[in-house]
């Protein structure tokens, strides 16, 4: 009954966090403020370094409270397993490269728009899972994913009204976006495969991907200017934690 009524107020939350986050973003990347912008990189990992100490602070919590325990279970499954962890490479930079579309598309799409096209990640989701995991779905879901297209046109229609709005280009954008639709099926079905293939914690499997997160920042990118950031930017991090956090719990 606990495990249930947990899972309902992650559900919620994450309901809170994905409209909050998306209007957060959008207006921390068209903001007009004094000296540079902050880096699309740099905020996904410092992203990245957030959600690693939540899944410890969980994973702390989990053992109760032991600091021998939280560092035995963090050297056995994370060091004294280099296979384990190596498997989260792929997925890491594909979330890596998700996570930095979804601010170029929020540079060049309004909220509406971007919010509307990103569903499309529930369709590309639904294909992976069908090709990857051997799932079926059944009539009923293929005509939800059908319906979920259905708006997508109709929202790309009224693209050209809100184009003298936008400083952006919306091709980048809906490009942008359609990329990441695909790149957040692929790795997150991904995820989950790996998931059930082992009986690590998810928090663990967490803090491996959030750790190949830094790695992939660190060879990507070597300006690791932390310039421009805001009281808003702040709120998109701790947003975008708890979501995380949010579709963990609901998953475990």
């Amino acid at each position: 009954m606990a495990s249930a009524r947990l899972k309902y107020l992650s559900l919620g939350v994450l309901v809170f966090q994905t409209t909050s986050l998306v209007l957060t973003m959008r207006y921390s990347r068209t903001l007009q403020a004094e000296g540079p912008r902050y880096l699309a990189s740099s905020a996904v990992v410092v992203a990245e370094v957030m959600k690693i100490l939540a899944c410890v602070l969980l994973v702390f919590k989990e053992h109760s409270y032991s600091i021998r325990a939280l560092n035995s279970i963090l050297r056995q499954e994370i060091l004294h397993k280099p296979i384990e962890t190596l498997k989260l490479a792929i997925p890491s930079g594909i979330y890596t490269l998700q996570n930095n579309l979804l601010y170029v598309a929020l540079s060049n799409l309004d909220a509406a728009t971007y919010q509307v096209t990103y569903q499309l990640k529930i369709l590309t989701t639904a294909l992976f899972s069908v090709s990857m995991l051997g799932r079926r779905l059944g009539v009923y879901q293929w005509l939800s994913l059908l319906v979920l297209m259905a708006g997508w046109p109709s929202e790309s229609a009224a693209a050209p009204e809100k184009e003298a709005r936008s400083a952006g280009s919306q091709f980048v954008g809906v490009t942008a976006v359609l990329v990441a639709c695909c790149s957040s099926g692929f790795a997150g079905v991904y995820f989950e495969k790996i998931l059930k293939e082992s009986k690590q914690s998810v928090w663990v499997r967490n803090i491996q991907l959030g750790q190949w997160s830094i790695v992939h920042r660190v060879m990507g990118n070597q300006n690791r200017s932390l310039l421009g950031y805001t009281a808003v930017w702040c709120c998109c991090c701790t947003c975008l934690d708890v979501g995380t956090t949010s579709i963990d719990c609901i998953q475990s």
